[in-house]
């Protein structure tokens, strides 16, 4: 059966982020993230959308998770899409029910997230905390949300198994008092030389403003990345930073 306007107009409004909260909902979409959220027992999945030549390839895999299938045309995937070029699947599923483990906080490495607003790099941060086995990833209510379609697929399924919590910083140090925090700031000791410990919270900001000056007051210790060079740039790109910054912090 054609694709119906209701179904069209539904997925085409989770796009939008007041409409992926009213209905608990996100997309994704490619061969790739789609069969690791198949492949994702604890994920719901209410619908999804293929390719004949795709869904015959993956038969067995869909039918495993019993979830409702609409074959469509390549036209009809495009209407629904939010890629530029539409990847033969798309998913609807509802959204994680994201369980904090202050476990996995008081004994490791987190990440706090002030103000992204790149869903890009919000994704790839997401990204490069799992990559660096991060268990948990805070982020402040004003940053990109962790289910927008672009972050979903800049994370390259890294939203699924990093926690992801949305928190203000107050709230985070009263939950977590004994935790050292670290701001990255221009003007800050070198991670090179930064205290040795095994665990802390790691305070990345916007990619304009930094982190917030109430926010960077609290914080224990101020670190930056020494520039080796004569580059007259201000900053680095706040997901490079968070990568080299995790990989120091995370060797000693």
């Amino acid at each position: 059966m054609p694709l119906s306007k209701n179904t069209e107009k539904y997925v085409r409004s989770l796009s939008q982020k007041k409409f992926r909260q009213l209905h608990n909902r996100f997309i994704g979409e490619g061969d790739k993230l789609v069969k690791e959220i198949l492949s994702n027992e604890s994920i719901k999945i209410e619908i999804l959308f293929a390719l004949e030549e795709w869904y015959a390839e993956n038969e067995q895999l869909v039918k495993s998770r019993q979830s409702k299938v609409e074959i469509v045309s390549s036209k009809e995937l495009r209407k629904i899409s939010q890629l530029k070029t539409p990847n033969q699947v798309l998913v609807v599923a509802e959204q994680l029910d994201v369980q904090l483990n202050p476990k996995d906080v008081q004994s490791s490495w987190s990440l706090y997230l002030d103000r992204i607003q790149d869903p890009g790099n919000m994704g790839t941060l997401l990204r490069i905390a799992d990559w660096f086995d991060i268990r948990t990833v805070f982020y402040a209510p004003s940053s990109a949300e962790t289910y927008n379609p672009k972050v979903i697929q800049a994370s390259m399924g890294a939203f699924l198994r990093v926690q992801h919590i949305e928190m203000e910083f107050e709230d985070l140090q009263q939950q977590f008092p004994d935790l050292p925090t670290y701001a990255t700031v221009m003007n800050g000791t070198s991670v090179h030389d930064a205290k040795n410990n095994q665990k802390g919270i790691i305070t990345l900001g916007n990619e304009g403003k930094g982190i917030a000056s109430e926010i960077i007051a609290k914080t224990d210790h101020k670190i930056t990345i020494p520039s080796y060079g004569k580059s007259k740039m201000e900053s680095l790109n706040v997901a490079v930073a968070a990568g080299i910054i995790c990989a120091v912090l995370k060797k000693k």
